[in-house]
């Protein structure tokens, strides 16, 4: 209290507010913070995403969607089947699915081989001609052989299962014959490694062929007899039964020695029907099944990373006794070869 009694008023200060001062170490903390958690956000969703697709298709083996090469009714459909490649296991057990597939669909009405290959084992061309011979049986609907680049050798003894064959006119086809190849390592092994193979068996012909060992005239033709001469009589009787109409087995005994034709000389030589496209072969699938018109489809696989990643696997070659197996055993093959 001042002297006249009343209170004493603080003088004012000089008071400023004091500006904030950022915390540059905090942003860059939090800025980083945020882009650690969007990151893991974003990868746990790419997991998702991957582990979808890695197990999507899995119990699918058997289905197939439908790429649509002509537009047409839904009610009917002709199905394109490919053969291509080498033929073996995994073609053989593909063109089986595949057929079972197009066999559970009421709406097809015929089928279209689409062959692009030089052929391949012996078993395996034999199972997909009876699975041909099987699904036209059993449904009554035609199959086309369409021969697209190389349709020789077990390509032509496939294509043989069809009501007929349309062939492109720049195709090659035939090479009905039989052949088998295999490795004789005795220089290598003895001359070169210094290795002696000990070969112990129960009769002389138990190691007909031999790895180990030239084979001489008697061995080379028992294989002939054994497995050569079987599988080209086979082969022969094959494209006679298909080819009755126009050939004789007699016919078809003089161009069953390992020729090549072009489409043109094929044409003339009755061993196919038809040069033309797919156009052609459609037309002619068409005029079997007796309809008008038809979509025509083709089987695709649906995608799936496991199976990607199974390829992938199956490419690169294990050494283990299977290898070792298939190296050192002959395969009988309809097979158009260059060596």
């Amino acid at each position: 209290m001042d002297i006249a009694g009343q209170a004493s008023v603080p003088p004012q200060a000089d008071f400023q507010p004091q500006p904030k001062k950022k915390n540059f170490w905090k942003i860059i903390w939090g800025v980083v913070t945020g882009l650690s958690i969007l990151g893991n956000i974003v990868l746990l969703m790419l997991l998702i995403f991957f582990a979808v697709f890695a197990f999507w298709g899995m119990g699918t083996e058997d289905y197939f969607y439908e790429d649509v090469i002509v537009q047409g009714p839904a009610f009917s459909k002709i199905a394109v089947i490919d053969l291509e490649g080498i033929i073996d296991g995994k073609t053989e057990q593909e063109i089986y699915k595949q057929l079972k597939f197009a066999e559970a669909d009421y709406k097809v009405k015929a089928v279209i081989l689409r062959v692009n290959s030089p052929g391949g084992l012996v078993s395996s061309s034999d199972q997909i001609y009876n699975e041909i011979r099987k699904f036209r049986n059993q449904t009554g609907r035609p199959v086309v052989a369409f021969m697209q680049g190389v349709a020789a050798s077990g390509g032509y003894y496939s294509s043989a299962a069809c009501n007929k064959i349309v062939a492109e006119p720049t195709v090659i086809t035939g090479s009905i014959g039989v052949i088998m190849n295999y490795f004789v390592l005795a220089d290598l092994l003895e001359g070169k490694l210094g290795i002696e193979p000990v070969v112990i068996k129960s009769g002389q012909k138990k190691d007909w062929p031999s790895l180990f060992k030239k084979p001489d005239e008697v061995q080379l033709q028992y294989l002939r007899d054994k497995l050569i001469e079987p599988a080209y009589e086979r082969f022969v009787d094959i494209v006679a039964d298909s080819r009755k109409a126009d050939l004789t087995r007699d016919d078809i005994k003089r161009l069953a020695d390992g020729s090549i034709f072009g489409a043109d000389e094929a044409l003339k030589e009755k061993l196919i029907d038809k040069v033309g496209y797919i156009d052609d072969a459609i037309a002619e699938s068409l005029k079997l099944a007796k309809i008008s018109q038809a979509k025509v489809v083709q089987y695709r696989r649906p995608f799936s990373l496991a199976n990607l990643i199974n390829a992938k696997t199956d490419a690169i070659p294990k050494l283990d006794t299977n290898l070792l197996h298939k190296l050192g055993t002959p395969e009988v093959l309809y097979l158009w070869s260059i060596n």
